[in-house]
């Protein structure tokens, strides 16, 4: 019988700056809540882990955190699998090739970032194939900036209908990333126009699938807009784990 090493485990330093900085991001959400005059515990934090390692994630799970986030599938898919027995929801965050949809639905319970036909059928047949329902969300360009990701807002009703009618996807709802004003940096003036524009696409997407409620909208320096709005889901990286750092 072969011993078999523990995964590493976070410092206490670094269990306690988690602790803190999570501590505040939640009392964050409850303010905007109370603001919008929302219910509490009525937005789910998705804590975005990208170039942190498992240890981190490891960390958070003892800290109450159930839902988590990723940009990548070569980070994602060992990171999920290190943590597997943790019980967390994995939500795939980022732009996402046709090619990784395998690889993707072995361990994501939620695509966030579902924008073009093709990528709706890679993830369907992938996930029929494992024997999966993976949850998908629309994500909906705000900006007009393809690059970044998302579908054209005219098509995201047609795109929500045939993830619909899909065997492997069930429909949850709307993604969106706010714009970025001059300088490529946050603008809150942008954020408000952009979430509540996103807030009416989801309503038409709703109206059509009425189970499809989810609004994933906001991160580290934009949530309270976001909730303002009507996000359930906001996800938050930097502002829980400090300054992203690279893992490659």
């Amino acid at each position: 019988m072969t011993d078999v090493d523990p995964p590493p485990a976070a410092s206490a330093e670094r269990v306690a700056q988690l602790a803190a900085a999570l501590g505040a991001v939640r009392t964050r959400i409850a303010l905007a809540e109370r603001a919008a005059g929302r219910g509490p515990q009525s937005v789910t934090l998705v804590v975005v882990t990208k170039n942190w390692p498992s240890s981190d994630v490891r960390a958070l799970a003892g800290l109450g955190v159930s839902d988590v986030g990723e940009n990548r599938d070569q980070e994602a898919a060992p990171k999920a699998a290190s943590c597997a027995a943790l019980g967390l929801r994995w939500h795939f965050v980022g732009r996402l090739q046709t090619n990784k949809a395998h690889s993707v639905v072995q361990y994501a319970d939620v695509v966030h970032s579902v924008d073009r036909p093709r990528l709706v059928d890679a993830l369907d047949r992938a996930a029929v194939a494992r024997g999966r329902r993976v949850g998908a969300l629309v994500q909906v360009s705000l900006d007009g900036d393809l690059t970044r990701g998302g579908a054209v807002p005219a098509d995201a009703v047609a795109l929500a209908d045939q993830i619909a009618a899909s065997d492997g996807l069930l429909l949850l709802g709307v993604m969106g990333v706010a714009p970025l004003g001059p300088g490529a940096q946050p603008s809150a003036d942008l954020a408000d126009l952009a979430f509540a524009r996103l807030a009416d696409i989801g309503a038409a997407v709703a109206n059509a699938h009425p189970q499809a409620r989810w609004m994933s909208a906001g991160m580290s320096g934009d949530l309270e807009a976001a909730i303002a709005a009507g996000a359930t889901h906001v996800r938050v990286g930097s502002a829980i784990l400090g300054a992203r750092r690279d893992l490659r």
